[in-house]
This record gives structure tokens, C-alpha cells and sequence, in this order.
């Protein structure tokens, strides 16, 4: 019985690696993609309609959006850590997750009943941002712990390419529901908590609960696996390791040079004056251009290292940047600056977690990707309440030519601060 289960483990585990060097992707990357997918739907039918609600209908200045959209950001900072702690501390990466869900599908019924009351509003989008915040570090730490070291770019550009299918139809759904019901805010609201909904209940049923393990081979000596685990550092410890502190220091320069998108929207609809209501529509080329680009950005990270596509699509930005200053005007300018974002996210978002991951041993991973996330959240605080601020004061031209000025340096910075190759080992446990 024993050597029939061991056979049988062991076949298994072959199967397993086999799949990995045919370059398929593990079964729960693809249920965190599906999960992400019903989420995003839900999530981006509120984000899509916030500009236009706070700036066109409250009319909110530049300098008021821009703490707002920055806090909108920057609020899960420290929840980011609390989250990464808590689900590494005992393995609970898929119960963290799904608390975070839950909780952001639950602050759709808070937007329903707060009305038109703005701290009401507040208090739900904060919960809303208190839950991805507490749940995005464990997720992308179950996916770097599904997946092979050399496959982690196309693990995540999977994983990407899915959540940036739910941010394509989530938009969509939201200018559908506001065009059928006569801008009926509340119709949003309710179908958005749907969607949150049925993200959480995919997430019980289809994602494995003890991916660390699994990932570590199914082949491991009982006795190996029942082993006390050894004594892990503090959070904080994560920044005696080199390889972990230099990212950590170019994504934090980058973030902090990295303006909001919907400010990026927001100029786009003034630079060509069209009708508000097709404003939820803006994020659709963006996020047509990162579905399309996810995999392939993250399928060349595996092969010629993580470094040089996340400085890339740093640069694509700074080009879109560069086209809002320039004379361009009409379609060029809205299908290039639409372009260049998507871009950007398809070379950064994911390859900076697949960047990092080996740099962070195993069970310190979720925290590891906290703290990296918590940094480059705040720089970006700092980032959209600087440019609202300067567009403010000085106009709006004034703050792209310092967006760029600041986003070109913060590159050359980064190029300077990141490993030439990715590393393999984590640091110390």
C-alpha cells in the first residue's frame, strides 16, 4: 500500500514537471485568474465612473482628486503589511485572500446605502481598498508558490492577462447599466456586488488552501514536511536582504514618479473635449493593450530576465507623458497615450511580482510582496498629490513637464538600483 502511494506521488510530481516544461501554467493560477477576472468586474464598474463623479458632478479641483484618487491608492498601506504578516504566519495565504474579497465585495452595499452622502461614500471606498489591499499579497504570493522559479513571468502574465479581462468588462458593464437606466448610479452599485459576490464563492470551491505546500513538491519525505519550520524574521528583516532592499528602492523611486491614471484620463477629455459620458469608456484601451500584452511581456521576462521589460514599460510611460505635452491632438493622441499605458502595465505590474519573488524566501513571501507593494503604494500617494498639487498652482502643463522631468530621472535611478539578473534563492529564513 505504501509503495503503491509513493508510485503514485511520484508519478504525480512528474506529471507536474512535465506540464511546467511544456510550459503550462498551474491549476491554481488559473482559478486566481478566473477569481481576479469576476473581481475586477465588479471592482472596475465603481472605479470606472469615480473621476466623473468626484470632478465633473462634485466639482472637486485638481489638488482635491488628487488626494483623493492618491489616498484611493494609498489607503491599503498598512493593511497590505497586516495582510502579508497574517497569511504567511501559519500558511493562511487562501483565508487572508478571501477575507479581502469579501470585504470589498461587501462595501458595494456600503456605496448602495451611503446615498449621496460623501463620507459614506468614503468609508466604502476605503473598505473597498482596505480589502484589496489586505488580499493582494497573498494572492500573488499563491501564485509565485504554484508556480516553477523560471516560469514565474508567465505565471503572473497569465494571472494578469485574466484580471485585465474583468477591467475591460467592468467599464463596459458600468456605461451599459448608466446608459439603460437613465445614470442610475444605484443599478451599478448592485450588480457590482454580484459579481463581488460570486469572486469570493469561486475562490472557497476552486482555489487550493495549502498551495505552499504543494508547490513544494508532492514528493517530499513526510518527515520533511511535519518538520518544525525554523524561526522567521520580523517584516522588517525583509530589508537586511540586498537583492530585496534595491527593489524594493527602484519600484518606491518609480511609484513616486508615476502620476494617477484617471489624472492621465482626466487630461485626455480636456486635450479633446468629448461628450463625459464616454469618459468610462477611456480604460478600455489601456486595458486592451495589457490583455493583449500580459503573457507575451511575461513569457520574454522568463527569458531575458525581469530588469529590462520593467524598465521598458516605464519608458512606454514616460512616452505617453511626453505625447500629452506634445502638439499632438484627435485620434493620435488618445489611441497613442491609450497605447503606451497599456504598455506599461503589461511590463510592470506583474514582472516586478515574479522580480521579486526569489529574492524572498518562502515563508516570508506574502510579506515580502507586502512590503514591496505598501512602498510603491505610497510613493504613488505622494505622486498624485504632488502632480494635483502643481496643476494647481501652476497648471497643468507646469506638472507634466515635472511628471517627466521626475519619471525620466526615477528611471535612471532605477536602472542603477536593480540586479543585472534575477536571482534564484531566496533570502534568509
Amino acid at each position: 500500500m505504501y509503495l503503491a502511494t509513493t508510485d503514485a506521488v511520484a508519478k504525480a510530481s512528474e506529471q507536474e514537471q512535465s506540464e511546467a516544461r511544456r510550459g503550462r501554467v498551474a491549476g491554481p493560477v488559473l482559478a486566481l485568474g478566473a477569481v481576479s477576472l469576476v473581481t475586477d468586474i465588479s471592482s472596475e464598474m465603481v472605479t470606472a465612473v469615480l473621476p466623473l463623479y468626484f470632478v465633473l458632478q462634485l466639482g472637486l479641483s485638481p489638488l482635491q482628486f488628487g488626494f483623493l484618487d492618491g489616498l484611493y491608492n494609498g489607503v491599503t498601506a498598512l493593511v497590505r503589511l497586516a495582510g502579508g504578516y497574517a497569511a504567511d504566519r501559519g500558511g493562511r495565504h487562501k483565508l487572508v485572500a478571501g477575507g479581502g474579497y469579501a470585504l470589498s465585495a461587501l462595501s458595494r452595499l456600503g456605496l448602495l446605502l451611503a446615498g449621496g452622502a460623501t463620507a459614506g461614500i468614503g468609508a466604502a471606498l476605503a473598505a473597498d481598498r482596505v480589502g484589496k489591499g489586505v488580499r493582494t499579497a497573498p494572492r500573488d504570493a499563491l501564485i509565485s508558490l504554484s508556480s516553477p522559479p523560471d516560469t514565474l513571468g508567465r505565471a503572473f502574465g497569465v494571472h494578469r492577462a485574466m484580471d485585465t479581462t474583468g477591467a475591460l468588462l467592468g467599464p463596459l458593464a458600468a456605461f451599459a447599466l448608466l446608459w439603460a437606466t437613465a445614470d442610475a448610479y444605484d443599478a451599478v452599485f448592485v450588480v457590482s456586488f454580484c459579481f463581488g459576490l460570486l469572486g469570493v464563492l469561486m475562490l472557497v470551491a476552486f482555489v487550493p488552501g495549502h498551495s505552499s505546500a504543494a508547490a513544494s513538491g508532492p514528493s517530499r519525505p513526510t518527515a520533511e514536511r511535519r518538520a518544525p519550520a525554523a524561526p522567521r524574521p520580523r517584516v522588517l528583516g525583509l530589508l537586511r536582504v540586498p537583492a530585496f532592499r534595491r527593489v524594493l528602492l527602484a519600484a518606491a523611486l518609480l511609484g513616486a514618479a508615476t502620476i494617477g491614471d484617471a489624472f492621465l484620463y482626466l487630461l485626455l477629455q480636456r486635450r479633446l473635449d468629448f461628450a463625459i459620458s464616454w469618459f468610462p469608456l477611456l480604460p478600455l484601451g489601456a486595458a486592451a493593450v495589457y490583455l493583449l500584452l500580459a503573457v507575451p511581456a511575461g513569457r520574454l521576462a522568463d527569458r531575458v530576465g525581469r530588469r529590462l521589460p520593467f524598465l521598458t514599460g516605464h519608458i512606454a510611460l514616460l512616452g505617453g507623458y511626453v505625447l500629452l505635452l506634445a502638439p499632438t491632438d484627435g485620434w493620435p493622441l488618445l489611441i497613442g497615450v491609450l497605447l503606451l499605458l497599456g504598455v506599461f502595465y503589461a511590463a510592470t505590474d506583474g514582472v516586478l511580482m515574479a522580480l521579486v519573488a526569489p529574492v524572498v524566501a518562502r515563508e516570508r513571501r506574502a510579506s515580502g510582496m507586502a512590503v514591496l507593494q505598501t512602498g510603491q503604494a505610497l510613493a504613488r500617494l505622494v505622486a498624485a498629490a504632488g502632480f494635483g498639487a502643481v496643476w494647481t498652482l501652476w497648471g497643468v502643463e507646469t506638472a507634466l513637464t515635472c511628471a517627466v522631468v521626475a519619471l525620466t530621472v526615477a528611471v535612471a535611478g532605477a536602472a542603477a538600483l536593480l540586479p543585472q539578473s534575477d536571482t534564484s534563492s531566496g533570502g534568509p529564513s
